[in-house]
């Protein structure tokens, strides 16, 4: 005979009573493998009281450079009069585009895309988290992460490596993280909650209210040059980079004083520059473009495991972007936004964001001696990165290749 509605009612509250049970004991779960992961670096960095005190000599180093460099200093483009003083975004007003709905493209668009075209009108968000002091006095190198919530690892690795806030050869360095908010299905609630506590801790992060997604790269592009354009009016220099890559500020630092000391810097956008490519058509591909969206080559664009540019291009590059079409890969927009410019990004050869070699199987690509004199590597994990550092930062190793090429090439 089949069970009384009574005992059914019962099952399922028993059922839906043990299924609220064990999604809280995973939420608590993830909450305190991530504060302890926090903890244990937090014990494990010795390392971070030389961060303090590289940053309590920061001021007397960014004299010394200011004494050597004064006609230099000049390179930084005035902020627009335009510019407001502050974030004054303030709240979330992004309706779709009703009129592409009815064009022939957009009906033969990749559903995929659709999203992204019907809001791509939408560039600027409220912040969550804001860090404007980041900014002040004199900065010579802004670090700047893209990131995401979940990879806390990637970050606090960052921190206690080549993302460190002090100085070289009188350089005054700082670190930001930027970050989106994370998808509803990905426990939102308590991850965002974990990203506040570790902010109280570094207080690092730039968070905008908007989904960190493939797409949105492009907003945390265009979202980051509107911040810089208001906060950051002394600012010389940006590196921008993956949480991922292997950096060696110290080589990254020597090709900035070679390009202030040959005059070089105004137009300053350095990386591992890609030229001749065309949209990738394979639908399986994280980088698939349908030729609806885009049907020409791209223009030379850098790879955005990581590049230098200059402060003064970096407002060009806000002010031109303003204007453009935003498009889904990050990478391409700021190409895109360089060639409205006129600027061609550079290609230097101490830039590998694509791997030492391309064959992952190489030893090449595990041999400390390339990264000592290379300026980026793309890509690691944090144990990798961690390991590679000390390594690389071994005096017992022995590198026959004295220095970096700080020469740039051109394709």
């Amino acid at each position: 005979m089949p069970p009384n509605g009574t005992s059914c009612a019962s099952e399922m509250e028993h059922l839906f009573r043990r299924s609220r049970v064990l999604k809280t004991l995973l939420s608590l779960s993830l909450v305190l493998a991530t504060f302890l992961m926090i903890q244990k670096f937090k014990v494990v960095d010795f390392r971070m009281k030389e961060v303090r005190m590289d940053m309590k000599n920061s001021l007397r180093g960014t004299l010394q450079w200011k004494t050597k460099d004064n006609v230099a200093r000049n390179i930084a483009a005035p902020v627009r009069e335009s510019a407001p003083a502050t974030w004054n975004i303030s709240a979330i007003n992004c309706t779709a585009d009703s009129v592409v709905l009815s064009q022939s493209w957009f009906q033969n668009l990749d559903p995929r895309f659709h999203r992204f075209v019907l809001h791509r009108h939408c560039r600027y968000f409220p912040m969550i988290m804001n860090h404007p002091e980041k900014c002040a006095g004199d900065v010579d190198l802004l670090i700047v992460v893209k990131s995401v919530i979940e990879q806390h690892d990637r970050r606090q690795a960052v921190r206690l490596t080549w993302g460190k806030e002090h100085t070289i050869n009188g350089k005054r360095i700082k670190t930001l993280f930027l970050l989106g908010t994370p998808a509803p299905e990905k426990d939102a609630r308590n991850l965002q909650k974990l990203i506040e506590y570790e902010d109280r801790i570094y207080g690092d992060i730039l968070q905008w209210n908007f989904m960190d997604t493939f797409f949105n790269l492009t907003l945390k592009e265009i979202n980051f040059l509107r911040w810089f354009n208001i906060y950051c009016k002394n600012v010389r220099f940006i590196f921008k980079g993956d949480d991922d890559v292997f950096v060696n500020p110290t080589n990254l630092v020597d090709l900035i004083d070679f390009r202030i000391k040959e005059d070089m810097v105004q137009n300053l956008f350095a990386g591992d520059t890609i030229s001749k490519a065309v949209p990738i058509r394979n639908q399986k591909s994280k980088y698939f473009i349908p030729k609806e969206l885009y049907d020409k080559p791209y223009p030379p664009y850098a790879g955005g495991g990581g590049f230098v540019m200059s402060s003064h291009l970096a407002r060009r590059l806000f002010t031109v972007s303003e204007k453009m079409a935003l498009f889904p890969i990050d990478d391409v927009f700021l190409g895109m936004c360089l060639q409205e410019l006129k600027v061609a990004p550079e290609k230097h050869p101490g830039f590998k964001t694509f791997g030492i070699v391309k064959h992952k199987a190489s030893l090449m690509n595990s041999e400390p001696c390339f990264y000592r004199h290379l300026i980026v590597v793309h890509k690691m994990s944090p144990e990798e990165l961690m390991r590679m550092w000390d390594t690389v930062h071994d005096e017992k190793l022995t590198c026959t290749r004295k220095s970096v090429d700080l020469t740039l090439e051109v394709e």
